[in-house]
């Protein structure tokens, strides 16, 4: 028997595991760290003959060696072992190379881009869904990839679920918060919508989805992956091998490179027709998402942009993506309306948590780098009151900077980037601000400076990783959300305890 080593044990590893178990490989899946979650896991998979060794690293020594390793998308592609392995002629790849290799007889749609993408992969799931598609959204979002094709019988049954077939649907109001148990096996599969971040790509050598979608690119990850040029390499690599492509026109990197790097992209402009970079693409006109297919065709209306709830430029942009990618895919105008208008929003991005005596709390928590904070702080009214910090990551803060100056009454810093935040602020001439560190006293702390400035706005909008404080910035926001909540509940019974008192 074949023996696979799986790299990871988190969602995505499991799901390789499991997959590959399936597929018939002796399965080892190692993991460095060890909780009492892992050991949980740990006995479950055993109970499946999946070994799973925590606290330890996969070791290349002595003969028995596995033939193909697995890693999870948060496992760094050039750490000693893989190079090892490669050297060593082992196959290795991620973990969304092995769930395309199991559902290559489908379309894919594959959305990357620094910023952005999360929501127009949900919108574009939505879109396909609405038009009665089973299409789940995987890989960076919703799923894991191997998930979807865990739960997808076609490979193994002959051709047994193949696109179209009778079946039922995958349950979509989990999307955003997925479990296993949600997909049914043996689930018939329209199309698999995989948001795939530069990690996944960079294991990923054979990916090609139908459609890929390009929705930003400024500088991100150069920790990993240590140049603009290798980043922006990453990602191109799975444009090229896309049949389609849709690309944000807008964006100012993508849009110098235009027709001379991708001659036969579909481009897409909130600005209108004449800034279109080609001679096909989708645009904002007079209120409506417009198309134009080719160089000769004429323009048609698709829907109305106010259908979309979402505010923010940035979020026209998202839209004019997935109304692109759902045409190319062949889906009616009237599915997409639908979707669009029902479309709530994503989790952790401008998300509205509450409203305390005219204060918005808004989460945006996945704003991790400077870019996602600046387009944040763009979107929402002033003057805000803004809770910033985590763990600092590379970038330009210069434009991030210059959006606090214009709209932020005052700074909460938080996490372990406080006090290099606080002196960059300084070095602006921007002096309203506080090193609070931990999201427990931002929260009450904002609430009193936004009603002492009357700002109608409080905004996590962090432009830092949260790994010095959180698991990741799910959890973060979900603290801040806890926080809200609880400090607006509490207010409110303090409020009914005095009138009551006073009767």
């Amino acid at each position: 028997m074949s023996k696979a080593h799986v790299i990871g044990l988190g969602k995505s590893g499991v799901a390789a595991a499991r997959l590959l178990k399936r597929e018939g490989w002796e399965v080892e899946l190692s993991d460095g760290n060890t909780s009492k979650t892992l050991l949980q896991q740990q006995q479950e998979l055993a109970a499946e003959q999946i070994t799973v060794k925590l606290g330890q690293s996969l070791e290349l020594n002595g003969d028995n060696l596995p033939q193909l390793i697995v890693v999870s998308p948060g496992v760094p592609w050039d750490i000693p072992v893989l190079i090892k392995a490669r050297q060593l002629g082992i196959e290795t790849i991620g973990e969304m190379e092995l769930a395309w290799r199991n559902l290559q007889s489908l379309p894919w749609v594959g959305i990357t881009g620094t910023n952005g993408k999360t929501t127009t992969t949900a919108l574009i799931a939505a879109i396909f869904q609405a038009a009665e598609l089973n299409a789940p959204a995987c890989g960076n979002i919703g799923y894991a990839a191997c998930e979807v094709a865990l739960s997808w019988k076609g490979k193994r049954a002959g051709g047994a679920g193949e696109a179209g077939e009778a079946g039922e649907a995958f349950d979509n109001s989990s999307l955003l918060t997925p479990h296993s148990s949600l997909l049914t096996p043996n689930s018939s599969l329209d199309w698999v919508i995989a948001e795939v971040s530069s990690y996944q790509i960079e294991s990923s050598s054979s990916l090609a989805p139908r459609i890929g979608v390009w929705t930003t690119f400024t500088p991100d990850h150069l920790s990993r992956h240590k140049t603009l040029e290798n980043y922006y390499n990453i990602k191109a690599k799975l444009l090229r091998q896309s049949e389609l492509q849709v690309f944000n026109g807008d964006d100012a990197y993508l849009s110098q490179l235009g027709l001379s790097a991708w001659p036969n992209a579909y481009w897409t402009s909130v600005k209108g027709r004449d800034f279109l970079i080609s001679e096909k693409g989708f645009y904002i006109e007079d209120g409506w998402v417009v198309e134009k297919l080719t160089a000769t065709s004429a323009p048609e209306s698709i829907v109305k942009v106010s259908t979309l709830r979402m505010v923010g430029e940035h979020n026209q942009q998202n839209l004019l993506m997935a109304v692109a990618t759902a045409r190319l895919a062949g889906i009616n105008r009237d599915a997409i309306a639908l979707a669009i208008q029902e479309f709530p929003g994503v989790p952790h991005r401008l998300e509205h948590i509450c409203t305390w005596e005219g204060i918005d709390f808004i989460n945006d928590s996945k704003a991790t780098n400077y870019d996602a904070a600046e387009v944040g702080l763009a979107s929402v009214k002033s003057p805000a009151i803004l809770i910033a910090g985590g763990e600092a990551k590379a970038g330009d803060d210069t434009g991030w900077l210059a959006q606090i100056q214009t709209k932020a009454a005052a700074v909460l810093l938080i996490g372990s980037a406080a006090p290099a935040f606080a002196q960059r602020l300084q070095e602006v001439g921007y002096y309203s601000y506080e090193i609070v560190e931990t999201m427990e006293r931002a929260v009450p702390r904002s609430a009193e400076l936004a009603k002492e400035y009357q700002a109608p706005v409080v905004l996590l909008s962090p432009a830092c990783a949260s790994f010095d404080q959180y698991p990741n910035f799910e959890v973060r926001g979900d603290r801040f959300r806890q926080l809200c909540l609880a400090w607006a509940a509490g207010e409110k019974l303090q409020h009914n305890l005095m009138l009551s008192s006073s009767l």
